[in-house]
Formats: structure tokens, C-alpha cells, sequence
């Protein structure tokens, strides 16, 4: 079986992936794969994605060194959204934080929840 045509993705080709790190099942990020990214993060065990922004291809961690190691593919009821959990080196956020929700909504402010792990300028330097 071909998982990734098993699944239903958008007029666009691409499927929502929430990360979650394992262990805590904390939400750390969610990206878009294709069917090649989901193929090829299936094969290598490290999360793939496809950048809406850039139209390209990505390997998470291949700039910033904070990759994530896939323990368990998951999808909905539906075949149109996935669930992965990983093994997470490194901050999952491009703003140095462990994950990409790192912000709440408390009454009428926005509050920082966690510490910054690493400073964005010196992980992805131009």
C-alpha cells in the first residue's frame, strides 16, 4: 500500500500535520506536507514539509541543526489531517522557542508561556 495516496489532501496537494512530541503531548508546530514530503519523512524518520511561502520543499532542522525524529504517524477519520509524534532536538519554533505556541491569549493580552531556548539571529544566520 502507498499510504501517502491514501490520504485526501486540498485543491492544492497539501495536508495540515500537527507535531506533537512525544512522551508530553505537547503541540509543538503544525506545516504542510505534500505527498513527496510525507513519503520522504515516512523513509528518513525526520519531519519533511512544504513551504506555502516559498514553494519548496523542507527538511526541519536542516538550517537551524533542531530536527525532529518521527516515533509515530497518525491520521484522522477523515484521511486529511496527520498527527506525528517525534523526538524533538532543539526548539520546533524559528523564534527559539521549544514550541510554536508559545503564546496565550489572557484577557485582553497576549502572554509569552516559556522561556526562549535559543536566539533566532544566531541559529539562522544569512
Amino acid at each position: 500500500m502507498n499510504i501517502p495516496d491514501e490520504l485526501k489532501y486540498d485543491a492544492n496537494g497539501l495536508i495540515p500535520a500537527i507535531i506533537q512530541e512525544q512522551g508530553t503531548g505537547r503541540v509543538l508546530m503544525m506545516a504542510w506536507m505534500n505527498k513527496d514530503s510525507l513519503a520522504e519523512t515516512i523513509r528518513c524518520k525526520k519531519t519533511c514539509f512544504w513551504s506555502r511561502s516559498r514553494q519548496k520543499y523542507w527538511v526541519k532542522g536542516e538550517s537551524s541543526g533542531h530536527v525532529q525524529h518521527v516515533k509515530k504517524i497518525s491520521f484522522d477519520c477523515d484521511k486529511d489531517c496527520l498527527l506525528i509524534e517525534v523526538e524533538q532536538i532543539g526548539a520546533a519554533c524559528h523564534e527559539g522557542y521549544k514550541s510554536c505556541f508559545f503564546r496565550a491569549i489572557e484577557g485582553d493580552e497576549v502572554k509569552i508561556t516559556e522561556p526562549r531556548l535559543v536566539d533566532p539571529e544566531q541559529v539562522y544566520k544569512k
